[in-house]
């Protein structure tokens, strides 16, 4: 008090507040004294948060961990969509009268809408988008790494041989359609599952370095699903139930693959609602890239219906939080109150 100069020592057992990063910087210049005479100082430790890896550097090389960071399938499409876009241009020009329109469009008599949602994804037209996805992970993969447990050669999933150029035909989209088809159909897996099985695709390919290839992407397919169908659904999949839809592949094979997985991914298996709602948007982006539209059913009046008491369940909710907001605090400028005019879908 008064002229008095007074500072304030914290307690022994409070820990001391970190420096910032640039009196961390400073601190390294200065050398730590080492003859043991002052034992209240000594170098400076390094906190862990200071060690981790930079924000730019994570969102570049975990696109599954990260809501901000770009889907790779995406990146590795847009060589194609490009070529398409130029060369439907082209058709566009040397033709006088366009042809007929593939996508609908909504008019004053007629509103076409799809069923398909964040939260409740088509379940065809999903599988379509995943499997696009996955073919053009084969077809701009940027090497041929891979491991002996995914090599179909090795671990074959039937009893027919494998071809000889297993190894250098890349597959068609298609066919990786009919197996992933098959596979959901026969466990009767959800169109959330697929979004999750191509979250644990990209992110095996960033944590363990790997390419889908011609050579392993059935195997690594199998996996994500086995995977997914255990994490994010409901119902109970044990990996004999997929031994009984690939009639040739061992149990002790499917343990195994399993767990090669994991540790890939090491044994991270959570899936941020933010990442999966980049990956399903990012798959509508594909879709439409590629012509891929999801089913649109004209408006009638059942679902207009729907839609109506679903807005006025939440208008009510509205205005229950707005009431409790008012009486909470009022003033004299509030006494006004809101204008609020009722949507109409007729």
């Amino acid at each position: 008090m008064g002229n008095t100069l007074s500072c304030c020592v914290p307690a022994e057992e409070e820990s001391p507040k970190l420096p910032t990063r640039q009196a961390a910087e400073r601190l390294e210049d200065v050398p730590s004294s080492t003859d043991g005479s002052d034992d209240t100082t000594g170098p400076y430790l390094q906190h862990i948060s200071d060690r981790e890896v930079p924000d730019e550097l994570a969102l570049e090389s975990n696109p599954s961990d990260h809501a901000r960071a770009s889907t790779i399938f995406l990146s590795k499409s847009q060589t194609d969509v490009r070529d398409k876009r130029k060369s439907n241009h082209m058709n566009h020009i040397s033709h006088a009268s366009p042809g007929p329109l593939s996508k609908k469009y909504s008019s004053c008599s007629t509103i076409f809408i799809d069923d398909s949602t964040v939260s409740q994804p088509n379940l065809k037209s999903t599988i379509k988008c995943v499997t696009l996805a996955v073919y053009y992970h084969i077809k701009n993969r940027d090497s041929g790494r891979s491991l002996d447990i995914f090599d179909e050669k090795l671990h074959p999933l039937s009893r027919e041989p494998v071809p000889v150029d297993y190894a250098r035909t890349d597959p068609e989209h298609k066919l990786i359609y009919r197996f992933v088809r098959t596979l959901f159909s026969a466990a009767q897996l959800t169109a959330e599952c697929a979004i999750v099985t191509l979250v644990y695709l990209e992110r095996l390919l960033t944590y363990a370095e790997l390419d889908i290839c011609p050579a392993n992407w059935k195997r690594v397919v199998l996996g994500a699903i086995l995977l997914a169908s255990k994490v994010w659904d409901d119902q109970a999949v044990w990996n004999v139930d997929y031994c009984q839809i690939l009639k040739d592949i061992t149990v002790e094979d499917m343990n195994e693959m399993e767990r090669h997985f994991l540790e890939l991914l090491q044994f991270n298996i959570n899936v941020p609602a933010s990442v999966y709602a980049k990956y399903y948007f990012d798959l509508r982006q594909l879709a439409d890239d590629s012509n891929l539209n999801f089913p649109l059913e004209p408006l009638d009046n059942q679902r207009a219906q729907k839609l109506e008491a679903i807005s006025r369940l939440c208008e009510d909710r509205h205005k229950a939080v707005s009431q409790a907001s008012l009486r909470r605090s009022l003033s004299v400028d509030n006494l006004a109150g809101r204008r609020r005019s009722n949507a109409v879908i007729s």
